[in-house]
């Protein structure tokens, strides 16, 4: 089996091995086999990386328990240090994996700004001030930044923050979309805080 090849090595190897396929799954310098050809041959030594990687990101992605992860070492040494590991780098790990995940896409939410106006109709100027929320987003898709910008009444930004809301509540399952989160965070805050009562405000204005 696999994990009882951590047999093999001593605690501060171990703890160093750890890091080091830690460090390379969050895109950093991975682990060398010179450092450890002394103790494993080529073959055992690609087993174990591949091992060790998928354990790391499937207990950070969420996908495996802490007991999860123990019953996969089996009998190996070295259970501890493992676990110690994985709670020291856990969110690196975690943010690690969201930006692949999120690299996938194109397109990132960069920025983003917001106000309300009123929208007046020339017909009908006295008895017509609809208020509006301008959204801008600054979206970077393949390394430029392209503004999107919309604009919506009361009802339209409840319809988009319940959407957002079901987003993410997929999000927090799933770890990936970074894109949502700014936006729905946001929004969500623009509700509690008094959107609404910026509205009537401008409701007022008739």
């Amino acid at each position: 089996m696999t994990a009882l090849l951590l047999n093999k090595f001593s605690d501060s190897e171990c703890r160093k091995l750890c890091h080091a396929v830690v460090d390379g799954v969050c895109g950093r310098k991975q682990p060398q086999r010179e450092d450890y050809s002394a103790i494993c041959s080529l073959e055992e030594w690609l087993d174990l990386n591949k091992f060790l990687a998928k354990l790391f990101c499937l207990a950070a992605g969420g996908h495996s328990s802490d007991e999860e992860v123990l019953a996969a070492l089996s009998d190996a040494k070295h259970k501890d240090i493992l676990l110690s590991v994985l709670k020291a780098r856990r969110q690196e790990l975690s943010r690690a994996l969201l930006d692949k995940t999120t690299s996938i896409s194109s397109a990132v939410l960069s920025d983003f700004d917001w106000q309300l106006k009123l929208a007046l109709s020339s017909d009908k100027i006295s008895s017509l001030q609809t208020p509006l929320l301008s959204l801008s987003l600054d979206v970077r898709e393949n390394g430029a930044l392209r503004p999107v910008t919309m604009e919506m009444t009361r009802d339209e930004l409840n319809t988009l923050i319940s959407s957002l809301e079901a987003a993410n509540k997929v999000r927090y399952k799933t770890q990936q979309s970074r894109f949502i989160q700014p936006v729905f965070l946001y929004l969500s805050k623009w509700r509690r805080i008094g959107l609404e009562d910026e509205l009537i405000k401008l409701n007022g204005c008739r």
